[in-house]
């Protein structure tokens, strides 16, 4: 399946419940060094919306 990231670029998905296992990890991890706070909630903007479109799919093919 392909997913459409938060930058418009689709994303070929070939298992999707490590899929989310990964997105769900990277939108954990911060940086210790402060100076690159706008990256990292770049960064977990593009994961969290990756994850969230993730869980979606997931929940749709349960409801079938």
């Amino acid at each position: 399946m392909e997913v459409t990231d938060l930058n418009g670029c689709s994303i070929e998905v070939t298992d999707l419940n490590e899929a989310i296992s990964i997105t769900k990890r990277y939108k954990k991890y911060r940086h210790e060094d402060k100076s690159y706070s706008d990256f990292d909630k770049k960064q977990n903007a593009y994961w969290t919306d990756m994850y969230e479109k993730l869980i979606t799919i997931k929940k749709g093919l349960n409801n079938n």
